[in-house]
């Protein structure tokens, strides 16, 4: 793990850093010390560890809650090379929508291919993140919708060290399996009028975690217009389960 910058404002300490040729960034709180909690972040498709969703929820995770909050760019966005595999399926699946094909099965498709890669991936980071005197082991959260999500569910299913979870904006075609085998708490956005992941597929997603504490937060709107109020639904969910 290779520390590339480091700055600090308004109370938040930023470190990016590059890890086997993945960069990532962490924020703690400024000047902290000692093993505190984590959230794992997953950016959407087309965005980057530092996209500006992502670094609300951080900052405010950070200066408000006390956390560590970790993201890592994934194959093909933010500072990482374009993957050419990646892209030209991408570039095809686009071709097939546009000449009539259902979205939602190729979207599935391509996150549950893309999963493979990213999920040793995240864990190498975690692993590494976690040896900072500042983060520590403590318990780790997972944050993540759409592309976070269908990235997310396959990662937290793998990773013990996640005790809670938020995702959202995804279906049952790319992790629905994946699901089955979370038992963590978790909290599940859905977009009533999403216009990418079909309702049902989401529904049947939330249906297939196996947690005993899982709760369905449902607002009306299209993929992108997922409420700024369910921020601080999701620092509450991560303060009582993480904190």
């Amino acid at each position: 793990m290779r520390f590339i910058s480091e700055t600090s404002s308004d109370g938040v300490c930023e470190q990016l850093f590059v890890l086997n040729d993945i960069p990532g960034v962490v924020w703690t709180p400024e000047g902290a010390a000692g093993t505190r909690p984590l959230i794992v972040m997953g950016h959407g498709g087309g965005q980057h560890k530092k996209a500006p969703g992502i670094l609300d929820r951080a900052r405010r995770s950070v200066t408000e809650c006390g956390f560590a909050v970790m993201a890592v760019d994934v194959p093909g966005h933010g500072d990482r090379p374009l993957d050419e595999k990646y892209n030209r399926i991408a570039t095809e699946n686009q071709a097939r929508v546009e000449a009539g094909e259902d979205l939602a099965p190729l979207i599935a498709g391509f996150q549950a291919l893309v999963a493979r890669q990213t999920g040793p991936e995240w864990q190498a980071a975690l692993d590494a993140v976690q040896q900072l005197d500042h983060v520590g082991d403590g318990p780790v959260g997972y944050w993540g919708v759409s592309l976070g999500c269908g990235l997310g569910v396959p990662f937290v299913a793998a990773e013990p060290r996640v005790r809670a979870a938020v995702l959202g904006l995804g279906g049952a075609l790319a992790s629905g399996e994946d699901a089955a085998r979370i038992t963590v708490p978790v909290e599940f956005l859905v977009q009533w009028d999403d216009e990418r992941v079909p309702r049902d597929q989401c529904l049947a997603l939330f249906d297939a975690f196996a947690s005993t504490e899982k709760t369905l937060h449902a607002n009306p709107g299209k993929h992108g217009d997922l409420p700024a109020f369910e921020q601080d639904s999701t620092l509450r969910f991560f303060s009582r389960h993480l904190a």
